[in-house]
């Protein structure tokens, strides 16, 4: 081990794996970390080559400004990058009002900058046009966590007990490729005995490891878990006992399950019946179970009814709120889970608390030292909110996201960013969307700053310093601090981590995400292994919706890794049964668009691979878009492997090498979606909303193919 090595953070996924950093500027190693529990000193191809990113050779080193004379973005000084942000949402409240500002986070933000960046958009600004790129990424099972628990937490439960359970039914979820450490919590599972459903239209390296793979016809998860829970009260395998005692709403539920016989879900989803059987007797048969859902089932116009479906199924068998049991959802985003929970949506506080909660108002704006009404309410959704560039909303403000890659319907969205009067870019490397911004200004990153983020588990680490950002380079809560006092606010945002954490403990203390009982100390002692949440600033002797009580006495919480073993967190401590009916996507194949497009990711890239392109190891192990398409598709199109085939969609075209392989449905392409230009998969997707969560539907579209 170095001796000089820094523990730290992956900045990558929500797994927030543990290492250690050593050398400095320009000579960054990475160290292995085995006592961290998440990953056990194991990183995937990302985590071992994020040192690279820190390079002067691909990431920003100080201010750009958009010329008056040339038009290009020019170097300019930090004095007056800020003083044109400052100028330019300013100039636009003045002439347009508050809400003609609109403020767009990211996920990948430390709890600090996520916290500050929410209380700038109420606060200096007063804009209610605020929301973030997580909006993409688990809202739909956030949703639905809240509607059948009364909180969302990615994982209730470590990730260290899915290989002590009977039964995971994963859903929608590659982990292999997006998550690669986590992989070995399957593979224990399996050598203890238990059994890995896998449900995904492709056959996917982590659908390899399963005992039973089903393929459903993109879009109809929400008929495959109601068909699954029909079989389950046909078959008599209900938990009757729990159903009575710990929930409510199951008769509405059960009644909406029984409409989606077998035979009629093999119809719509195109899974066997024998295979439905297989998959309850397996679920059913274990002492205790799990579902764990990602992308697949949430990125849907019906992804919040899709999870609130596969819990109704945990419910209705007791595999939930009980050891070694209940759903889970695998958060994406490196602080996926932190970045929602602290003001950067549209609807929300810190804490978790809501907007439209006059007593969490209250309680934030005495923090914030401002009145409660001078609080906006809940603005725009971020496909809303993108879409308005330009109409409504005049000036964005910018932090941490590539919504030129990432957005769905990526060429409108690049044109409303167009056609914006001002726009303002804080980010680490000069993305597709910073480049078409009015002011870029270079931020610090992972390994260059302190600050705490919170993995899926809700475990809040801190993620500590280990080098020096370049001479030109500033922090993004220096840059909030810089632009709130140009805009009549010369205190209330401050730049030090820590003194922000202490403000976000206050804000979010009697919350449903309650940090008051973590602090920087207490993170940086032992080995670092974090605090899960909730975690009040004193032992109340009410285990709330955590765990049994043990060690009420004490003065100090110990933290929360177990949610919901004695209540759950609704008003009687009863889960919620939701009933849902499937339906269609919204938009169906038809003779012009016959063929179904799904999206996702690959092992060497990461999101819109703003800073995984970036990394030559990890250009050269997948160096480009692609469409994967079946054998018989690619015979009818006359297109082999490697050719160039064009993708159409009612919404734009994306041209790709072909990749033919039996491993997909017959009837769906795949296209990754890290890269811009002709191979933007984006350009294809449907921003059909959610009706509760206002997820835009990544997940299926129809489109045709043609030889290109």
């Amino acid at each position: 081990m170095h001796t000089e090595a820094t523990p730290t953070h992956c900045p990558y996924c929500a797994l927030q794996c543990g290492m250690s950093l050593a050398g400095g500027p320009g000579e960054v190693e990475v160290v292995e970390r085995p006592e961290f529990p998440v990953n056990q000193g194991a990183l995937c191809g990302k985590g071992r080559t994020a040192p690279a990113v820190l390079s002067s050779r691909v990431r920003l080193t100080e201010p750009l400004v958009r010329s008056h004379a040339t038009g290009r973005l020019e170097a300019a000084t930090w004095e007056e990058a800020i003083a044109r942000v400052a100028e330019g949402l300013s100039r636009t409240r003045t002439e347009h009002g508050a809400d003609a500002c609109g403020v767009f986070g990211g996920g990948g933000l430390t709890n600090e900058k996520a916290y500050a960046l929410g209380k700038f958009a109420r606060v200096a600004l007063g804009t209610s046009q605020i929301d973030y790129n997580g909006r993409f990424c688990m809202s739909s099972a956030a949703a639905a966590g809240q509607r059948a628990f009364g909180l969302d937490r990615g994982l209730p439960f470590p990730l260290a007990d899915i290989p002590r359970t009977g039964c995971v039914i994963l859903v929608g979820s590659n982990l292999a490729e997006t998550m690669p450490p986590a992989l070995r919590y399957l593979t224990e599972l399996k050598a203890n005995g238990g059994k890995l459903i896998v449900v995904d239209p492709r056959r996917t390296r982590t659908a390899e490891q399963a005992d039973l793979h089903l393929a459903p016809r993109p879009g109809t998860d929400l008929a495959l878990a109601l068909g699954l829970l029909h079989l389950v009260v046909a078959e008599g395998r209900t938990d009757e006992a729990f159903i009575e005692e710990r929930t409510s709403g199951w008769e509405e539920a059960r009644a909406a399950a029984m409409a989606h016989w077998p035979e009629h879900v093999e119809r719509i989803s195109g899974v066997s019946v024998p295979e439905l059987r297989d998959a309850v007797r397996m679920f059913c048969d274990a002492e205790a179970a799990m579902v764990l859902t990602a992308r697949g089932p949430e990125q849907q116009s019906k992804g919040t009814d899709t999870v609130g479906a596969w819990i109704n199924l945990c419910l209705a068998t007791g595999n939930a709120g009980r050891p070694l049991a209940g759903y889970g959802c695998l958060t994406g985003q490196g602080n996926g889970q932190g970045g929602r929970e602290h003001g950067q949506k549209a609807d929300q506080l810190p804490g978790y608390r809501k907007l439209t909660d006059p007593a969490a108002r209250a309680h934030v704006a005495e923090v914030w030292g401002v009145d409660p009404d001078s609080l906006p309410g809940p603005g725009r959704s971020a496909y809303e909110l993108l879409d308005a560039l330009g109409g409504d909303i005049k000036a964005l403000l910018l932090m941490g996201s590539n919504p030129v890659v990432s957005a769905p319907r990526a060429a409108h969205v690049e044109e409303r960013l167009r056609s914006l009067d001002f726009l303002a870019v804080a980010d680490v490397v000069l993305s597709e969307t910073a480049r078409l911004a009015d002011v870029v200004l270079p931020v610090t990153q992972w390994a260059e700053e302190t600050g705490t983020v919170t993995n899926l588990e809700g475990r809040v680490l801190l993620r500590r310093r280990a080098v020096s950002a370049p001479a030109g380079v500033r922090s993004d809560l220096d840059v909030l601090h810089g632009l709130a006092a140009r805009l009549g606010h010369e205190k209330g945002f401050p730049t030090d981590p820590e003194e922000v954490f202490d403000e976000l403990r206050r804000a979010s203390a009697g919350g449903p995400a309650d940090y008051s009982g973590i602090s920087y100390a207490r993170l940086r002692e032992g080995d670092g292994e974090g605090v899960f949440w909730p975690c009040p600033a004193q032992e109340s002797g009410d285990a709330g919706p955590g765990e049994d009580g043990a060690g009420a006495d004490r003065a100090v919480h110990a933290g929360t890794p177990r949610l919901f073993l004695t209540r759950f967190a609704t008003d009687d401590g009863r889960a919620r049964f939701v009933p849902v009916v499937h339906r269609d996507a919204a938009e169906e194949p038809d003779a012009e668009f016959p063929v179904l497009l799904t999206t996702g990711r690959v092992l060497s890239q990461y999101q819109s691979g703003a800073q995984t392109r970036r990394v030559d190891e990890l250009n050269s192990a997948a160096p480009g878009p692609f469409v994967e398409l079946h054998p018989r598709l690619a015979a009818r199109l006359q297109v082999g492997d490697g050719e160039p085939v064009t993708v159409v969609s009612r919404r734009g075209r994306a041209v790709a090498p072909a990749r033919i392989t039996s491993a997909i449905r017959a009837d769906t392409v795949f296209m990754p979606f890290h890269w811009p230009g002709e191979g933007r998969a984006n350009s294809l997707t449907n921003p059909a909303l959610d009706p509760v969560s206002r997820m835009p539907e990544f997940k299926v579209c129809a489109v045709r193919l043609e030889r290109a």
